[in-house]
């Protein structure tokens, strides 16, 4: 128990430092939360009230948005799911094929989307297509990941059973892994959609279509209360996608 202690504390020293440390990289200053009164003034002067107004010309942005994020997961959770089993262990008899899907899932997951959509955005040129494309590959090795850590934590009994009636190591695979990690592979997807919806949002900045791109041109031109407008539908549609994905957990568990 002394020696559980001893190591608590070297823990609890190690985490002080590297807090010291990075307050001081990142100049943080307690004094500095006195400054945030000043958001509040700007907040209440700038974007309120909100323009209601613009509100049918920001549906087909929203929709846009929602088409970017929903395609770009989708399709990733397509492809995530054949390379997730050949990324993790139990399922895997090939070596070099585990480390070759485990490395290039780690380089997909690795690169940002923002990074995919700018080189995207100049050999496709500006539009939707890029940033779909962007947050599809960050997601396939995002949810490559996830699943197949899933799939390494799945019960072997169901597996066992599959095999020892005579079913082929991939069918067994299928049917008996699967079921099990469904569940989950729903949370881990859904809450990816909601990520994408955030992160299309940052690719339209970059020229990526939807409602991101609205939102900078307004912001840049300081319609504020433009900006309000948009900023209040993103997180309507956020909310939306979160209870939606719940409601589909709920009726699959």
């Amino acid at each position: 128990m002394s020696w559980f202690r001893k190591r608590a504390w070297v823990y609890a020293g190690l985490l002080a430092l590297f807090t010291w440390w990075s307050m001081g990289k990142t100049e943080f200053e307690w004094d500095n939360f006195e400054e945030f009164s000043n958001a509040y003034f700007f907040i209440n002067d700038r974007f309120l009230p909100a323009n209601w107004d613009i509100l049918p010309s920001l549906i087909d942005p929203i929709l846009v948005t929602l088409a970017v994020a929903f395609l770009g997961t989708f399709i990733a959770l397509l492809i995530a799911l054949p390379l997730s089993f050949a990324a993790a262990k139990n399922t895997t008899a090939n070596r070099f094929l585990y480390y070759f899907n485990r490395f290039f899932l780690s380089i997909l997951r690795s690169i940002p989307e923002i990074v995919f959509g700018l080189v995207f955005v100049v050999v496709l040129g500006l539009g939707p297509f890029p940033a779909v494309m962007a947050i599809l590959l960050h997601n396939v090795g995002v949810l490559g990941k996830l699943i197949s850590e899933l799939i390494e934590a799945a019960d072997a009994g169901p597996q066992e059973a599959m095999e020892s009636v005579g079913a082929g190591r991939r069918i067994g695979n299928l049917f008996s892994i699967l079921p099990q990690i469904w569940p989950n592979v729903l949370s881990h997807y859904f809450y990816r959609f909601e990520v994408a919806i955030r992160t299309s949002l940052i690719l339209g900045f970059i020229g990526g279509g939807g409602i991101g791109q609205k939102l900078i041109n307004d912001f840049n031109s300081f319609n504020y209360t433009a900006v309000t407008v948009e900023v209040i539908l993103i997180m309507i549609l956020v909310i939306a996608v979160d209870l939606f994905g719940a409601f589909v957990r709920k009726k699959v568990i």
